[in-house]
């Protein structure tokens, strides 16, 4: 393979990425029930805000026909903006050297395959981590759809009947709540505690999709899902999440660059990648002045930067349960 070949590499890797990528988000959206919708839908700017007519249901009122008439406050019909946020992320420089394809006598698909298929899966992984973390962020910080056993009285872990009780916070809403997003230490748990129902939907690398009791659940091993270092014992969190919780909205301006240089005893190739993506919660708004723009990791994991937009919590992404690591 001559080095215009390698070259070529970047007509060729882009697009096998973006059709990759495209595969993997239309199984993920189809297996979790659309709670977490990984989208390649891009929007331009570093927000992207959109205006909802706020409930005025709060305006019906009980009338007394025999009393005599009195003045009635007013409900004023408005509208409340949320805002979704523009999220940066980079790949590479992976560097490898032209020498070892041709002397093993490897085709440029090979080559291609192996980098579209690990850039794909990179931000996938990205983008759900980051819409795991954002939701975590959001929920936790919302007192009303926290359920936080690990604060009882003796702390609780992670049960059946805490999940049912955090579920419970969204009232007669809570048929809305479709999946549960967890790590796989926790899926194992509610395993060890005779839930077995286990249809298996969707497989990748690094992210499981499950079934249990009817619900869809999530199996991924996010960082935002376990909390280290707490006064008694570390923290494990179960996300529960209705439809459209959080949406990935693909930047769609993915640049890369392949470079080919001299000046050592072989010559070397580097491929790197620039990417954005948009993150958007259900009821929530990203807080553009304490927020800013594209932010940080620790930024998107805040969750005052998130300001609840729904009136009601049952009209939001979902609930939170915290229990105790060392409990089950």
């Amino acid at each position: 393979m001559s080095l215009s070949e390698m070259k070529v590499f970047n007509e060729y890797i882009m697009p096998a990425t973006i059709e990759t990528l495209d595969q993997m988000v239309q199984k993920f959206n189809a297996a979790s029930r659309g709670t977490i919708l990984l989208t390649t839908e891009g929007f331009d700017g570093d927000f992207f805000e959109r205006s909802f007519w706020q409930s005025i249901h709060s305006a019906q009122r009980r009338v007394d026909r025999y009393a005599a008439q009195a003045s009635v406050a007013s409900t004023d019909l408005s509208q409340q903006k949320e805002a979704a946020v523009k999220v940066a992320g980079g790949f590479g420089p992976v560097r490898f050297e032209p020498s070892q394809l041709t002397w093993l006598r490897k085709p440029t698909a090979e080559g291609i395959s192996v980098i579209s298929q690990n850039l794909a899966e990179a931000i996938m992984q990205d983008q759900l981590n980051t819409a795991i973390a954002a939701l975590r962020a959001a929920l936790e910080n919302n007192a009303s759809v926290t359920y936080d056993a690990y604060s009882l009285s003796p702390s609780e872990g992670i049960t059946q009947a805490n999940l049912n009780n955090s579920h419970a916070l969204f009232g007669d809403m809570s048929g809305t709540l479709l999946a549960q997003v967890m790590t796989g230490s926790v899926f194992h748990k509610l395993i060890g505690q005779n839930i077995t129902n286990t249809n298996r939907l969707f497989n990748s690398t690094n992210v499981t999709v499950v079934e249990i009791l009817g619900k869809s659940v999530i199996v991924t091993d996010a960082p935002a899902l376990l909390e280290e270092g707490s006064p008694n014992a570390d923290k494990e969190k179960v996300l529960s999440l209705a439809a459209g919780a959080a949406v990935v909205f693909d930047g769609g301006d993915m640049i890369s660059n392949v470079q080919t240089v001299n000046g050592k005893t072989r010559i070397e190739t580097t491929f790197q990648v620039d990417y954005t993506f948009g993150r958007g919660l259900k009821g929530y708004s990203w807080d553009e002045t304490n927020g800013g723009k594209s932010p940080t990791d620790a930024e998107i994991a805040t969750g005052s930067n998130w300001d609840q937009t729904a009136t009601s919590i049952k009209h939001t992404a979902g609930v939170i349960l915290v229990g105790d690591e060392t409990k089950s």
